[in-house]
């Protein structure tokens, strides 16, 4: 990792993530591209780290607990009234020099670990085509749960543009979506798969009855998405209704545990959302042995992105026959998704 490497992830980020999405960080990052101090300080980050999203999430994440500074009036999440035109960078590099050590220590210590909650909106029918192959209940086994919010999918309600209701249909959170190419039935997700169990693993899980963590979750929300922040907060009062069992570790070496403790009349559902690209290569290979392992004398579903593409995968392995499925395209955020189940 090196200043020249920095800045290609900032453009990077600039034109693929934050276009259409979030002028202030497009802003930002194409400005950070060309700033060296700036590059210099995002080095202290380690390497498996989105850095783009990290430096933001620190500097937010000061903003929200409360350090005084003019750049706060940049951020939507957190100014009153009308918006500043002009440029925020030089407020923006101020902030970054005047708070230097706490960001540093930010971004050596905390991880990106986003918890999308409206990704959600695009497991739901996957896991309904899951339980309509199989009939058979879900073991749910999250690798990179973060605080498990995504592991309550089946306690949320959902709408695909229109208004029919699917899911849990008088929870705290209706999430939104809908299908770019393809098309979801009303059979389908009409189906309300049931949950037998549930763990989510993580390397560094987040409490969200610390303030801390939940500031920190709530950091990596960008500024200006409103609708985010509304989900990530009722997602968070569903969960301490509920909250699912969480171990921390590594996902690759206690997988095989994990599938161990799971009843055998139920269907496994392996499960991971834009984690697979943080996983060193060794560890990867280690963790797709363990999942061919499990197949080996258990029916296994794989649902996963970013290990061969960004597109979703629902990988299976029934009576030892392994099929590969493409769902499609998503959304980072879970605004919308392609659809190719059928």
């Amino acid at each position: 990792m090196n200043s020249q490497w920095i800045a290609e992830r900032f453009h990077h980020f600039a034109s693929f993530e934050c276009e259409g999405s979030s002028e202030l960080y497009k802003n930002l990052s194409l400005h950070i591209a060309k700033d060296d101090p700036l590059r210099q300080l995002c080095l202290h980050a380690r390497e498996d780290q989105p850095i783009p999203n990290l430096l933001f999430g620190a500097v937010h994440y000061l903003l929200l607990q409360g350090t005084d500074h003019e750049l706060k009036e940049y951020y939507p999440s957190l100014r009153n009234g009308s918006r500043r035109e002009e440029d925020p960078f030089p407020l923006f590099k101020d902030f970054c020099n005047e708070y230097r050590d706490k960001i540093m220590s930010i971004l050596q210590t905390r991880r990106v670990q986003t918890n999308e909650v409206r990704r959600c909106a695009y497991l739901y029918p996957v896991f309904c085509y899951i339980y309509q192959q199989t009939n058979k209940p879900l073991s749910l086994i999250e690798i990179g749960t973060s605080a498990g919010l995504q592991l309550l999918w089946d306690q949320y309600a959902y709408s695909y543009g229109t208004d029919r209701l699917y899911g849990s249909k008088h929870s705290f959170v209706h999430l939104t979506s809908h299908v770019r190419h393809g098309e979801l039935s009303h059979d389908l997700l009409s189906t309300h798969p049931p949950v037998n169990d549930r763990l989510g693993i993580d390397l560094h899980l987040s409490d969200l009855t610390c303030e801390e963590d939940y500031l920190w979750l709530k950091a990596l929300i960008w500024p200006e998405h409103k609708e985010r922040r509304r989900n990530f907060e009722n997602a968070v009062k569903q969960l301490k209704l509920n909250p699912p069992p969480l171990i921390e570790g590594d996902g690759a070496s206690l997988l095989l545990k994990a599938a161990e403790g799971t009843p055998a009349d139920t269907t496994i559902c392996l499960f991971h959302t834009h984690v697979a690209n943080q996983m060193p290569t060794s560890v990867r290979s280690e963790f797709i042995q363990n999942v061919h392992k499990i197949g080996s004398y258990r029916d296994i579903f794989h649902v996963y992105n970013n290990i061969e593409d960004r597109k979703l995968h629902v990988d299976s392995i029934i009576n030892g026959k392994v099929t590969k499925r493409t769902v499609g395209e998503t959304d980072g955020h879970g605004s919308w998704f392609d659809w190719s189940l059928s």
